[in-house]
């Protein structure tokens, strides 16, 4: 089993659902949490409280340092049927990743003396796998 640095990440998005996925500039940190939703099944005389697993709800973020060269998270946003997204936690090693269609969301963050930073959020808008 091999172990790997952040610094090899990277994250590919479309800016509509039909078009072309390519490199987000700048990016510096990504997250994912696919956490599945719990329905409580607990009965009379149960001992503690039961659950059955429903369906995941995939969600996540992406942050940077804001590039002016490349507008493209900025562009998601405006995708009315969300965009597609592939996510990897090392380039050097490129058959691993999560990937599927999203909705995303993004914000700016300029301050005196620090770097112009970007961040967005993300929600499912489809089926996601892995790779």
């Amino acid at each position: 089993m091999a172990r790997y640095s952040g610094r090899s990440g990277a994250v590919y998005m479309s800016t509509v659902g039909s078009g072309v996925a390519t490199a987000v500039a700048a990016l510096t940190n990504w997250s994912l949490d696919m956490s599945t939703d719990m329905v409580e099944t607990t009965a009379f005389q149960d001992s503690n409280k039961q659950y059955v697993a429903c369906v995941r709800d995939i969600s996540g973020s992406l942050s940077g340092i804001w590039d002016d060269t490349s507008d493209t998270l900025y562009d998601a946003t405006q995708s009315s049927d969300g965009v597609k997204m592939y996510l990897y936690p090392s380039t050097l090693v490129p058959t691993k990743y999560w990937y599927g269609t999203a909705f995303v969301d993004m914000s700016i963050d300029v301050g005196f003396g620090d770097a112009v930073k970007v961040g967005g959020n993300f929600k499912a808008a489809g089926d996601w796998g892995q790779m």
